[in-house]
């Protein structure tokens, strides 16, 4: 079949199982032709208020019905859905409105631009629409792990062929659980293409590990995707009440979003079995992507797979020359001729010839695995030796009191810097010296943490994204 307007997809999934649940939330449950009909209604609304083909509409919305129901119209007004998370500071919001200039928001205000509540007027028609779509499917804001968070615009149109799945890892007609923020453009990407391609989404309303396996068991979920840190707290839980039996429908776990320790890995493969499980390297900006299976990363631990749909993947020293096979460097990435994105308001590190970079480092086997080091911008150079906080952070997450862990680097004066960390341990009863040992017993002296702080309350979002610098200039004020 010829691409669809997601508008034409929408309704056609109306059209052909009006009756059939397509998205299952806290607090409602919504069929194929309430979708489509309370979408119809939206859409008029944001048209209604000015939106018109091309714009961007910024939505910070929590996961649930609205958030779903939002995007969907902002398709059908012609205009391209610009996610922002709610956790987003009032500054930081309006630095991102600022960049990207959208012709509304919706679950958000900022100065000088309109704001909508997600509930339109009765009077409105909720029947079908013109077609139309997007020149940009999507906008989300990058994870601004690396800094300030940048908009990136998707060259991909709102438009697809619902019957063709849109990758290798994600079927057709799955039954998808939804435990990170739809904010997310992974979340985002994943939830929307499955919608559209015949998926029931179980949108939770953030991760929880119990909620997580009730929402496998209780919905007989068939697809889920995961980031390292929600695996951990999965695995933390006591082995009778993540029996395995309870999750006999999964048929594929997802997990991207961060480097995944090995460690950790092996454990969630024992824990799942390996060929339920694809890790994904890929990014906001859709620049590439590799892939690889559980029962494949036993065979090559610690890989993030080889290139999948078109992608190719090269390492380059500092001087720009080719890495050899095993030597670690910066981590290009080129997936056809065209550009995949476009960022607003900054340039991007795109070459004329197509490759594109995020900053990575890591390296490539003679066999054309790529494995993932860490973030170029977080390294730190202690003494001249340059240090991957992933290796801190895997040390302190081997802690059995330590749900999740961030290293980084402060400056120094005999050094220049050194590291510190800050570990999240729960309720459990360990301070930051007890911690401190326990990484020292691990790690040579460069790489052992000066301090570590001890925090009760999540480091990482349910992403699993965090924002190094801006933790390290909070800490080391105090």
């Amino acid at each position: 079949m010829a691409r669809l307007s997601i508008s034409r997809v929408v309704s056609r999934l109306a059209d052909a199982d009006p009756d059939r649940v397509v998205l299952v939330t806290a607090e409602e449950t919504l069929t194929a032709r309430e979708l489509d009909r309370r979408s119809n209604r939206y859409a008029r609304h944001l048209l209604a208020h000015g939106v018109a083909r091309d714009d961007l509409v910024t939505v910070s919305l929590p996961n649930g019905a609205a958030m779903v129901v939002v995007c969907v119209a902002i398709w059908k007004a012609g205009a391209t859905p610009q996610p922002v998370s709610p956790g987003r500071t009032p500054q930081e919001l309006a630095a991102v409105v600022r960049v990207a200039r959208p012709a509304v928001t919706v679950g958000c205000a900022v100065e000088g631009v309109p704001a909508l509540g997600t509930v339109p007027g009765d009077d409105l028609d909720d029947g079908p629409l013109p077609d139309t779509w997007a020149r940009a499917w999507k906008a989300p804001t990058s994870s601004g792990s690396t800094g300030a968070p940048k908009v990136v615009v998707a060259a991909a149109p709102a438009l697809l062929d619902p019957d063709v799945p849109v990758a290798a890892f994600l079927p057709l007609a799955a039954a998808q659980l939804v435990s990170g923020p739809l904010t997310h453009s992974a979340s985002f990407t994943y939830a929307f293409r499955g919608l559209l391609t015949g998926h029931r989404l179980v949108v939770l309303p953030r991760f929880d590990a119990h909620a997580w396996l009730d929402a496998v068991e209780r919905h007989r979920v068939t697809w889920a995707m995961l980031v390292p840190t929600t695996m951990h707290r999965l695995l933390r839980l006591p082995a009778e009440q993540r029996d395995v039996r309870r999750l006999t429908s999964l048929e594929t776990v997802l997990h991207l979003g961060s480097p995944c320790a090995p460690d950790l890995k092996e454990r969630f493969l024992d824990w799942l079995g390996p060929e339920r499980v694809v890790e994904v390297y890929a990014s906001s900006e859709s620049n590439g992507l590799t892939m690889i299976r559980g029962d494949e990363w036993l065979r090559h631990r610690g890989s993030v797979g080889r290139p999948v749909g078109g992608t190719q993947v090269r390492v380059l020293r500092d001087d720009g020359t080719p890495a050899r096979p095993g030597e670690t460097g910066l981590v290009w990435l080129r997936r056809g001729d065209s550009p995949a994105y476009r960022y607003l308001g900054t340039p991007g590190r795109r070459t004329a010839a197509g490759w594109d970079t995020l900053g990575d480092l890591g390296h490539v086997d003679a066999d054309g695995y790529l494995w993932v080091t860490d973030r170029d911008d977080d390294v730190v150079v202690r003494g001249g030796e340059r240090v991957h906080p992933v290796e801190v952070e895997r040390v302190l997450e081997g802690h059995p009191a330590v749900r999740s862990a961030v290293a980084y680097g402060v400056p120094d004066e005999e050094y220049g810097q050194h590291v510190e960390a800050i570990a999240d341990i729960g309720s459990a009863d360990v301070d930051g010296a007890t911690l401190r040992a326990f990484a020292a017993a691990h790690l040579d002296a460069p790489r052992r943490p000066t301090v570590v702080h001890v925090v009760r309350v999540p480091v990482r979002d349910d992403a699993g994204k965090v924002r190094r610098r801006d933790l390290a200039a909070r800490h080391f004020r105090t």
